[in-house]
C-alpha cells in the first residue's frame, strides 16, 4: 500500500507538471489534473507518474535517404570509355572495376575514419624522455597496406602496359583519391622521390625498390622536406638547412623545416646547402643539393629530428604535416653536389599530376554523389532529377568535371610516353606546357565544382557528419600544394621564354590537328 503522505506528495507533483504544461504550448508531456474529489490508485498513478517523466514528442515518420557510394568504376562512363579508346585490354577493365568495388566496400570507411581520428604528436613517453612519434589511426596503416598490394606507386614502374601504364596507374588512383583519407598524398610523394632516384641512376638503389614494391611488408613511403620559412616555391632562395660532411660520406644536416607533408614516411628527400670545412655555403640555386635520409633509426628512435608541432590546418586533417627541426640529422647525398633544384624537376612534374588526378577525382566523386542523390530527395512534389532547373545544375557540372578529366588523361598519357622513349618533339613539349596549366585549371576548378555540388544536398550538404563538407576543405589545397596560381602562371611564362615560344607552336600544332 502507498501510503497518503506519499499520494498527496505525488498529486503535487503531478498538479505542477500539469500547469507547467500547459502554460508551454509547445510541451506535449503528458500530465493528469486530480482534486481531492478523485483518487487515483497506486498502479494507475504509478503509471502516469513514469510517463510523464520519461515520454518524449514524435519525431515523424519520414527521414531522408542518403547518397549511396557506388563502384565508381562501373558508374563512371566517360572513365570507361576512354579506356576502351586507348587501353582496350580486358585485365584493365577487370582491375579497376574489381578495385572500384573495393572502394566502396573497404576503402572508403577506413578513409573516414582516418577523417575522424586525425593524427596526434607525442613529444615525451611517460618516464621523460623524447621520443617525437606522431600516433596515426590503425586506418591509415591499412591504407598503406592497400596501396602496397594495389601497385599504387609501383604500376607506374612495372610498366605492363608499356606507354599506357601511367595512364592505368592515375586512372586506379582517380578511383582511390576521393575515399583514401589523404593517403594518397604520401603516394604522390613516395611516387616523386621513386622517379628522382630512378633519373639520377638509382643511386640509392633498395630505397627505389622498397618504394615501388607490392609487398606491403617492404613498402616504405617517402616525405618531401622542402619549405622553409622563406617559403616553399623559391627553394633557391629559401633553403637554409646545412649539410655537414662526415669522414664515413655521410652528411649531417641542421635546419629548420617549417612545412613537411606526409612525416610519417620511411624515407624522405631533403634540400640543404653544403658547407665547407669553415662552415661557409654557396647562396642561390648552385649552394642547393639533394639528400636523401631514412627517418627511423634501427632503434625505433626518430633519426636526429624533433617534431616541434603538427600543423593545424583548414582541410586534409586525415595527413600528418608537421613543423621540425633537423638536429644532425643523417642523410645521404643523392644528387651532384650544386644540382639539388634541378634534381627535383622531374618529382615536380609528377606531383603536379597526382595533384591534378586529385582534384578532377573530387569532382568527379562529388558529381556522382549529387545524381545519386537527385534519384532519391523530392521537393515540391517532385524528384531532383525531375527538375529541369536542378538537372541543368548538374549538367554544367559534369561539363566542368569531363573537361577536367580529358585535360588530366592527356598529361598522363604524354608522362607515360615520355618515360617510354616514344614521345615525340612535340610531345614532350606539350607536356612540359600542359603539366602547370593542368594543375592550375584541376585545383581552382575542384574548388568551385565541389562547393556547387554541396548546394544539391541542401543542409546537409554542410554538415559534417555526412562526410561531404570534408571533400570541400580537402580540396581547397588542391590549389595551393605544388604551386599556386600565380606560381604555376610563371612557370608556364619560363616553359615558353626557355623554348623560345615552341611550346606554343606544339600545343597550337596539337589542337590542330585534333
Amino acid at each position: 500500500m502507498i501510503s497518503q503522505a506519499c499520494l498527496r506528495g505525488n498529486r503535487l507533483v503531478l498538479h505542477v507538471l500539469g500547469r507547467q504544461a500547459a502554460r508551454s504550448s509547445s510541451c506535449d508531456v503528458p500530465f493528469v489534473q486530480t482534486d481531492s474529489r478523485h483518487e487515483l490508485d497506486a498502479h494507475t498513478l504509478a503509471q502516469t507518474h513514469t510517463a510523464s517523466l520519461f515520454s518524449q514528442s514524435s519525431i515523424g515518420a519520414f527521414f531522408q535517404e542518403k547518397p549511396v557510394l557506388r563502384n565508381p568504376f562501373t558508374q563512371d562512363a566517360l572513365l570507361r570509355g576512354y579506356l576502351r579508346r586507348h587501353v582496350p585490354l580486358q585485365e584493365v577493365e577487370s582491375d579497376l572495376s574489381r578495385f572500384g568495388q573495393r572502394v566502396v566496400d573497404e576503402i572508403d570507411e577506413l578513409g573516414r575514419q582516418c577523417e575522424q581520428n586525425p593524427p596526434h604528436l607525442q613529444q615525451y613517453e611517460a618516464w621523460g624522455r623524447r621520443v617525437d612519434r606522431i600516433i596515426t589511426c590503425p586506418a591509415w596503416t591499412r591504407l598503406k597496406h592497400i596501396s602496397a598490394q594495389e601497385g599504387m606507386v609501383a604500376a607506374g614502374y612495372e610498366r605492363r602496359f608499356k606507354e599506357w601504364s601511367r595512364v592505368y596507374q592515375m586512372s586506379k588512383l582517380y578511383l582511390y583519391a576521393p575515399s583514401a583519407g589523404l593517403y594518397t598524398c604520401p603516394l604522390a610523394m613516395t611516387d616523386g622521390a621513386a622517379k628522382v632516384i630512378e633519373s639520377l641512376g638509382m643511386p640509392v638503389k633498395e630505397m627505389f625498390e622498397r618504394l615501388t614494391t607490392r609487398d606491403e611488408q617492404r613498402f616504405w613511403t617517402s616525405g618531401q622536406w622542402m619549405t622553409e620559412r622563406k617559403g616553399g616555391s623559391d627553394v633557391a632562395n629559401g633553403t637554409e638547412t646545412v649539410a655537414w660532411r662526415q669522414e664515413d660520406g655521410w652528411y649531417r644536416l641542421r635546419g629548420f623545416k617549417w612545412f613537411t607533408s606526409a612525416t610519417d614516411a620511411d624515407v624522405t628527400l631533403i634540400l640543404a646547402r653544403t658547407a665547407d670545412n669553415n662552415g661557409n655555403v654557396t647562396p642561390g640555386s648552385v649552394g642547393v643539393s639533394l639528400f636523401c635520409a631514412e627517418v627511423w633509426q634501427s632503434d625505433g628512435n626518430i633519426n636526429g629530428v624533433e617534431i616541434q608541432r603538427l600543423k593545424d590546418k583548414l582541410g586534409t586533417r586525415q595527413l600528418p604535416t608537421a613543423e621540425l627541426l633537423l638536429d644532425g640529422m643523417q642523410a645521404k647525398l643523392l644528387s651532384e653536389e650544386g644540382r639539388g633544384v634541378a634534381s627535383i624537376a622531374n618529382m615536380l612534374t609528377l606531383t603536379r599530376i597526382h595533384n591534378t588526378v586529385s582534384a578532377v577525382a573530387a569532382m568527379r566523386r562529388i558529381t556522382q554523389l549529387s545524381r545519386e542523390y537527385s534519384t532519391k530527395r523530392s521537393v515540391f512534389g517532385m524528384l531532383l532529377k525531375d527538375h529541369s532547373l536542378h538537372v541543368q545544375t548538374l549538367t554544367r557540372l559534369e561539363v566542368e568535371t569531363r573537361a577536367a578529366f580529358l585535360l588530366m588523361m592527356e598529361v598522363c598519357r604524354l608522362l607515360g610516353r615520355e618515360e617510354t622513349g616514344v614521345a615525340t618533339e612535340r610531345e614532350t613539349r606539350l607536356l612540359r606546357l600542359l603539366t602547370p596549366v593542368a594543375k592550375l585549371y584541376t585545383g581552382k576548378q575542384a574548388v568551385a565544382v565541389v562547393s556547387e555540388g554541396l548546394e544539391s544536398f541542401g543542409g546537409q550538404g554542410y554538415i559534417e557528419d555526412t562526410g561531404l563538407p570534408a571533400i570541400l576543405r580537402d580540396a581547397q589545397v588542391l590549389s595551393i600544394w605544388e604551386g599556386t596560381t600565380n606560381v604555376l602562371s610563371l612557370d608556364v611564362l619560363r616553359s615558353i621564354s626557355k623554348s623560345s615560344g615552341l611550346v606554343l607552336e606544339a600545343f597550337f600544332s596539337d589542337v590542330k590537328v585534333r
